[in-house]
């Protein structure tokens, strides 16, 4: 009987550990390309359709997939359209209070619209944001008017992106771009 148990307990953790591996294989396709097909993430991944769709409906209904973007690059945006988007990492140093430590005031951070992500850190500082805008100057406006008047915050720091060479996994410069000399032997 301990036998049949062991080979029942084995059997189940290696079809658990092939279903952890399916779901893995499904989220990094969808992250990779959220526009992927059941279609094609079952053929990808050798998963029957159905099993695919209802994956994907369920983690949408329960928030583990939030929204499906596309990954802009900042340049060529600003090329063909005109239209400049200023980024800032902004470091934030934060006086925890008992019992919320940083969330309530990484949450308020959260809201305001100018803000991509919010994030506890290890380091110096206790936050980073990014934050869009339309220049320098609306961005030092956020820090000055909103960020820095925010109760238990006590110090930040600016630092705008001068140029995005990858955001997503995704790399904004090709190889023609790399001006590296050759190394010879």
């Amino acid at each position: 009987m301990r036998r049949y148990r062991e080979a029942l307990s084995k059997a189940a953790s290696g079809r658990l550990r092939d279903m952890l591996a399916s779901v893995r294989e499904i989220l990094e396709i969808l992250q990779t390309d959220g526009r992927a097909t059941p279609e094609r993430i079952a053929a990808m991944t050798g998963l029957d359709v159905e099993s695919v769709r209802a994956q994907i409906a369920a983690w949408e209904r329960d928030g583990v997939i939030r929204r499906y973007k596309a990954v802009i690059a900042p340049d060529a945006m600003r090329e063909q359209t005109g239209v400049e988007v200023v980024t800032a990492m902004i470091d934030v140093a934060v006086s925890p209070e008992r019992g919320v430590g940083f969330d309530d005031v990484a949450v308020r951070i959260a809201r305001f619209p100018e803000v991509r992500s919010v994030a506890l850190v290890s380091g110096q500082q206790d936050l980073r944001c990014v934050v869009t805008g339309r220049s320098m100057h609306e961005i030092a406006d956020f820090v000055a008017l909103k960020l820095s008047t925010i109760s238990r915050v006590t110090a930040t720091a600016t630092h705008f992106v001068m140029k995005t060479y990858k955001e997503d996994g995704e790399l904004f410069v090709t190889d023609a771009e790399n001006h590296r000399l050759a190394v010879t032997p």
